[in-house]
């Protein structure tokens, strides 16, 4: 059976990134990316590059099951600036469809997270018609809460997300 269409567009561009399909090319630089303490701080910490490579191939197999995923983006000059996508995920034992990014230093306190998280909900709202999107935020990542309330998203509780104390922001769509 082959996979399903892209539900979301393999590829899309805002005011400062292009977003393309996470895929092998990108390793090198996601690898980079999960091995700097202070970008993973908040992700769950530093990831040897053997988990780096076995969350890319959950990101494939996510895209190839459900039509969307992680985007690897760049900037104006192609560098690779961090990673974002919408996907599927457990919270408390409930499914739900979240939005995710994550950046590179170099990148941070550009509003470059604001403006992914505008495009990537407003894309998902509309072609996947979810009942809401949740963005899951580690206690103490301040600057992702204020994203998620910039982009429209209301806290709900806290809850445990990979083993870690989290705050939980939903976004509705609107009637």
């Amino acid at each position: 059976m082959s996979p399903p269409a892209p539900v979301l567009p393999v590829r899309f561009a805002t005011a400062r990134l292009r977003a393309e399909k996470l895929d092998d090319r990108h390793l090198p630089d996601l690898t980079a990316l999960h091995l700097d303490e202070d970008a993973s701080r908040f992700l769950g910490g530093v990831r040897a590059p053997e988990a780096t490579r076995a969350y890319l191939d959950v990101s494939l197999a996510h895209w190839d099951r459900h039509g969307f995923g992680l985007y690897a983006l760049m900037d104006e000059t192609g560098a690779f600036a961090g990673r974002a996508g919408v996907r599927h995920v457990m919270v408390e034992e409930t499914p739900e469809l979240e939005i995710a990014y994550a950046f590179a230093q170099p990148f941070w306190g550009r509003g470059l997270a604001s403006e992914i998280a505008e495009a990537l909900t407003a894309r998902a709202l509309a072609a996947l018609r979810p009942a809401s999107l949740v963005g899951v935020v580690v206690i103490g990542n301040h600057a992702s809460c204020r994203v998620l309330e910039k982009t429209g998203y209301s806290f709900e509780r806290q809850v445990a997300f990979h083993d870690a104390p989290c705050r939980l922001y939903r976004i509705r769509p609107s009637a």
